[in-house]
């Protein structure tokens, strides 16, 4: 029987939530014993190599809490990361998970019943609920035995090369940065002031590597847009995150038929629900486990977004290794990866997904594939 459209999502979605929880093709373990999940989570600050300067802020540091789901002896490791436009704090991510109560739950593998209870405790607090859910995929990957990305049956081979963002800042700076950043092939370059053609005139006097960039809703007017499109594709950028206020669709749809990039949706897409209310904007979509709260809904929302004709980007915050290597196992599935997190700082906390000749590269260890460093 032919499926009109909108059957199609629906059923593509729900396909999506199925295998989030877990693949027929895998049996559960067969000793599971009566026991109740113990979760744990504490606060710690990240220390950023560089000043991080964006279109509207600048920051040397980023809140996150980690957290842990113990279960039969075995640690699912979790991260809640809070830049500030994310409206999140320390003080908001712990009242919210002080509230999370998995003791009653006795099976971790009934993963949408937990993770539907979390996302219904209170509305947004899209990281503190990514920080439970990253963790009880660790656990549940430990479980199992397996990396995620076996469980969702992806070829780990596929994951794509990682961009490496340079903020904006002076020109020395930009041009030590991008030294720095010898190693990757792709760069994203933070735009959205008035230097924005001195940014890509510093680094294309370094490198014609290509390059990704990302105006975080910086530009007031759609015809200054216009022109900056046209300029950045004829100097090597590829494709260009949200260029005005998430709120004008109108300025965006305009810009996508009347430019040569592809237009991707950051800000203006948050979670599932906002993939078909923009989808006729953009060209595609930027997902963040800290926007999606965590790997269940993004892994739906990579669906839907095909579903639906768009071009993927799996981004990040500013992280550690743990929510970096809970990402990077979708990565297989997606067009562009931008998920140097963990490079952009200094005390990291994990070891995890790694970049190898600028590649993104898993790890063969069971869940996420993290473990905590021993620096």
């Amino acid at each position: 029987m032919k499926q009109n459209r909108r059957d199609f999502i629906r059923n593509t979605v729900i396909t999506a939530g199925a295998l989030s929880a877990l693949p027929s093709s895998l049996s559960f373990p067969k000793t599971l014993n009566e026991s109740v999940m113990k979760f744990r989570f504490y606060p710690y600050t990240l220390d950023l190599r560089h000043v991080f300067t964006v279109a509207t802020n600048s920051r040397t540091t980023t809140p996150v809490v980690l957290t842990e789901i113990e279960y039969n002896g075995i640690t699912g490791y979790g991260e809640a990361s809070m830049p500030p436009y994310l409206g999140e704090s320390h003080q908001t991510v712990t009242e919210f998970l002080s509230k999370v109560n998995l003791e009653q739950f006795k099976n971790p593998f009934e993963m949408e019943t937990i993770l539907a209870y979390v996302d219904s405790l209170a509305l947004k607090n899209t990281a503190a609920k990514a920080s439970v859910d990253i963790a009880l995929h660790d656990l549940v990957g430990k479980l199992l035995n397996q990396p995620w990305y076996n469980i969702w049956g992806l070829d780990k081979n596929k994951a794509p090369y990682t961009s490496f963002t340079i903020g904006i800042d002076k020109p020395d700076v930009v041009r030590q940065k991008v030294k720095e950043a010898e190693e990757y092939k792709v760069l994203k370059v933070k735009l959205g002031r008035d230097t924005d053609k001195e940014m890509i005139e510093t680094i294309r006097s370094i490198t014609d590597k290509p390059l990704t960039a990302d105006a975080n809703q910086g530009w007031k007017d759609k015809q200054q847009a216009h022109d900056m499109l046209h300029y950045l594709h004829e100097n090597g950028v590829v494709m260009l995150e949200q260029p005005m206020a998430k709120e004008d669709m109108e300025a965006h749809a305009w810009l996508k038929e009347n430019t040569p990039l592809p237009i991707i949706a950051d800000e203006a897409c948050q979670r599932l629900s906002d993939i078909p209310k923009i989808a006729h904007a953009y060209s595609g979509i930027n997902i963040k486990l800290m926007k999606s709260t965590g790997m269940r809904e993004a892994y739906k929302m990579i669906v839907l977004a095909r579903a639906m004709g768009l071009k993927v980007m799996l981004g990040c915050m500013t992280e550690t290794s743990c929510a970096i290597s809970a990402a990077s196992h979708l990565s297989p599935l997606v067009d562009w990866a931008d998920l140097d997190g963990a490079l952009l700082i200094s005390n990291d906390v994990f070891d995890g997904t790694t970049v190898v000749d600028g590649k993104v590269t898993l790890q063969d260890r069971p869940g996420i594939g993290v473990v905590k460093s021993k620096k």
